[in-house]
């Protein structure tokens, strides 16, 4: 029977902590949250892999060292309220419920958005709302928001989403800047300050594009 309790161990022992992520809750959390719960049931084995993690529908699982980096950077605080949009089975929405007050996890199709109220419900995680909605829509009535995460690349950021970050909140992103299909780009982090986000580099990573968030269908910088 897999030890899966040693394979989160050396997850974060191996594609965390030498990647610059210091963070103690995120640590903590990463190594308390069952990875492998909040995948498909027959990828439990590959769980822990380097690699984004195929969900269904359009969705990938972030892989361990670009997820960390990515709330790593937003440096949660356990007042927060977060927006984590995409938010697949829900493993970035648990590991996030750890570190803040509360998350609302956004996913539009109705399979993604059942498999993550059960799976979230299974854990003991009674911080997180899911909310069935269009990515580029968001959950405006929940907000506004500390800290929103986005699951997967984009290479827009809707008006709508970006109206949802309260003064002095931070959002962290991967900018897809490549050519079509390579999923290559560069994870930033945004301050709102005055009304604006102001977008500054953090690291390099790749993910597919989620649906919507392309740049035919909507945009802000």
């Amino acid at each position: 029977m897999p030890d899966f309790a040693q394979r989160r161990t050396t997850m974060v022992d191996t594609q965390v902590r030498p990647n610059e992520v210091n963070g103690y809750p995120v640590i903590a959390a990463m190594l308390h949250v069952p990875r492998e719960a909040f995948v498909p049931d027959a990828r439990r084995e590959v769980a822990y892999s380097g690699e984004n993690l195929d969900v269904g529908h359009g969705r990938v699982m972030l892989d361990p060292r670009t997820f960390a980096k990515l709330i790593d950077v937003m440096q949660l605080e356990n007042g927060d309220l977060v927006l984590d949009l995409g938010c697949g089975y829900g493993y970035s929405s648990a590991v996030m419920a750890r570190i803040a007050q509360a998350v609302v996890a956004v996913e539009e199709h109705p399979a993604l958005v059942a498999e993550a109220e059960r799976r979230l419900a299974e854990q003991g995680v009674d911080n997180v709302a899911v909310v069935r909605a269009a990515l580029t829509e968001g959950a405006p009535d929940q907000g506004p928001y500390d800290a929103i995460l986005i699951n997967g690349a984009i290479e827009v950021l809707p008006d709508a989403i970006a109206g949802q970050l309260a003064e002095g909140g931070r959002i962290a992103a991967l900018w897809h800047e490549d050519g079509p299909g390579t999923g290559l780009g560069v994870a930033r982090l945004g301050y709102k300050l005055d009304g604006r986000i102001n977008w500054r580099y953090a690291f390099n990573a790749h993910a597919p594009v989620l649906p919507g968030l392309t740049i035919n269908e909507g945009f802000i910088l």
